[in-house]
């Protein structure tokens, strides 16, 4: 039976150059689910998400994301798991001399597709996906910073992935920009079924929209029970 957590970690400990940062973390998130990320600045949230995307190997411990077993994972695997994550970054990271259409071309490239008609197909709908169809042939600077992170939205949807990492997705906008941002976010997760791991120090918005959250602190990792009252100021910076 195909097992139902996206990511499943058991007792896993994280070092980084010898000292460790997350020891004893047990964490599972279900296909589908939406989670929130908090924590203070070094309390391990980073660390957090660059091992679930593989790019830091845990320590020990049982630790599987999208089917992969990371401790044993081979190199040239891993580029075939991150194509099972998709990844939204709070400075979007896109390509400023290129249109929002060829950023999308050039990861559908990057990661193995071949046929034309095939490739912009899945860009217009992605893009049609975040209500940006009307800009594929627009700047990066031509663009607002919401609509910019919309396109990494788009960007992060292009391999249809069981899994997104939103790592301070709002971090860079306003309020009412945010909220759209999120919207956008929670839209995707409940249409297309992702889970979405959302790293924030957006209380406002965590409060408007609930869901589960993780907190780093104190080198491990804890749930935050729906039922038990967050102290919201205490995640802040």
């Amino acid at each position: 039976m195909e097992n139902k957590y996206i990511v499943d970690f058991r007792q896993v400990s994280i070092f980084q150059e010898n000292t460790p940062v997350l020891t004893d973390v047990s964490l599972q998130i279900k296909q589908g689910e939406f989670v929130y990320l908090v924590g203070k600045v070094g309390s391990g949230k980073t660390t957090l998400i660059k091992t679930i995307n593989a790019e830091l190997c845990p320590t020990k411990g049982h630790a599987v994301v999208a089917g992969y077993q990371l401790a044993t994972v081979k190199e040239k695997d891993i580029a075939f798991l991150r194509r099972r994550i998709g990844v939204v970054f709070q400075d979007f990271k896109l390509l400023t001399d290129r249109t929002v259409y060829e950023n999308l071309q050039f990861v559908l490239k990057a990661t193995g597709w071949k046929n034309k008609e095939e490739c912009h197909q899945q860009i217009m709908s992605v893009l049609d996906k975040v209500e940006l169809k009307r800009k594929a042939e627009k700047l990066p600077y031509q663009l607002s910073g919401g609509e910019q992170q919309r396109v990494t939205i788009a960007r992060a949807l292009l391999n249809n992935p069981p899994l997104i990492l939103a790592d301070e997705p709002t971090g860079n906008l306003d309020s009412e920009t945010s909220e759209d941002i999120m919207k956008t976010l929670l839209d995707i997760n409940r249409r297309e079924g992702p889970a979405i791991i959302m790293a924030t120090h957006n209380i406002n918005l965590m409060k408007k929209y609930p869901a589960r959250t993780i907190k780093c602190e104190g080198g491990t990792v804890t749930t935050l029970n729906s039922d038990t009252e967050i102290d919201f100021m205490s995640l802040m910076e």
